[in-house]
């Protein structure tokens, strides 16, 4: 679905933003990806994973506001891109990328702070304890999605037990039963959208 930009609610100065058209995901929807361009997120927030020979989901990070991601930015193969909330995205073709400085050195500092997001997820998926493996996940979704209220910090993007228990290598029975425990220990809660609170 095409949208016309809105360039009075841009958080862009130049040119090349005006007029820009959005395309719109719904939550769950498979972003296509071509290798002549890179997305760019507008708003909301999308999951980066690849597929295993077994089917399997290998979760590689998130992108939200102003966050490029594209085949062209990745050497893996099966890589897939899916809407975690709605999402809004302009499309940059790699030669509006190359010639525009202000873009590709937007593009530089997000692909720094990608890394230190995976290094982050590779530390996580090193642990032994799938307790401690939940623990930091929760900590880097604070980071990465944490919005301030009263209680601590809530995710702005309702996730899934099967999400997290697909980023964590484990089942969805442990995740549950781990948040429970969490819960009990009053280090997470629920609000009445089911997006998870993590406590001061």
């Amino acid at each position: 679905m095409l949208l016309t930009y809105n360039p009075n609610v841009s958080p862009f100065r130049e040119d090349y933003s005006e007029s820009r058209r959005l395309h719109f995901y719904e939550r769950g929807e498979n972003i296509p990806l071509v290798a002549d361009g890179v997305w760019q997120v507008y708003r909301g927030m999308a999951q980066l994973s690849q597929v295993s020979e077994s089917g399997e989901e290998i979760l590689l990070g998130w992108v939200h506001s102003s966050h490029f991601f594209g085949l062209n930015l990745t050497h893996l193969e099966s890589y897939h891109a899916r809407a975690l909330s709605e999402l809004y995205l302009k499309w940059y073709t790699i030669t509006e990328v190359e010639n525009s400085a202000e873009l590709t050195r937007m593009m530089l500092n997000q692909m720094i702070r990608r890394q230190q997001q995976t290094e982050s997820l590779l530390a996580i998926a090193g642990l032994k304890r799938v307790e401690e493996r939940l623990q930091q996940l929760l900590q880097l979704l604070k980071r990465e999605m944490g919005e301030p209220i009263a209680q601590g910090s809530r995710l702005k993007i309702r996730l899934t037990h099967q999400n997290l228990a697909n980023a964590i290598g484990t089942t969805r029975v442990t995740v549950t039963r781990l948040l429970g425990e969490f819960q009990r220990q009053g280090w997470v809660s629920s609000d009445c959208d089911r997006h998870l609170i993590i406590h001061h």
